[in-house]
């Protein structure tokens, strides 16, 4: 079997196909989270916390250059050490956010499963002569 012929086989396999259209999916989802976080739950958070941009919370490392602002993107541009910490928050609420939800999608496709329902137990096969001959010798060994 050819190289390429083996990788058009791997390549086609359901498994390998979900896995592609799963992290495409996963990517654009990740996206849409980021939005909610960024765009609707932290302006919220920080409205409720005394109006702080999470952002914006930064310990500063090292020297900062004359004339460099004291905004983070400027402070990482000019190369200053930064300790980002409201970035940290807001990653770690977008985690738990998306955590939540993805938690809330398995929940409801388990539901959406239905069970199959229970089969009746097979009828026992018919036993075979030399079993059951087999069985009346055992019986007899162990009188």
């Amino acid at each position: 079997m050819s190289m390429a012929s083996e990788f058009k086989e791997f390549a086609l396999k359901g498994n390998v196909m979900d896995l592609a259209v799963g992290v495409i999916i996963g990517g654009a989802f990740g996206k849409i989270v980021d939005s909610i976080v960024g765009d609707l739950i932290m302006p919220i958070v920080g409205a409720l916390v005394g109006n702080l941009d999470f952002s914006s919370m930064f310990i500063v490392l090292g020297k900062v250059p004359a004339g460099t602002a004291m905004v983070l993107a400027d402070l990482k541009k000019a190369g200053v050490p930064v300790l980002a910490y409201g970035n940290f928050i807001t990653i770690a609420v977008n985690f738990i956010i998306l955590a939540f939800i993805i938690f809330m999608m398995v929940k409801q496709m388990n539901r959406m499963k239905r069970e199959a329902p229970a089969e009746a137990p097979a009828a026992p096969a018919p036993i075979a002569e030399d079993i059951l001959l087999l069985r009346e010798i055992r019986d007899n060994l162990k009188k």
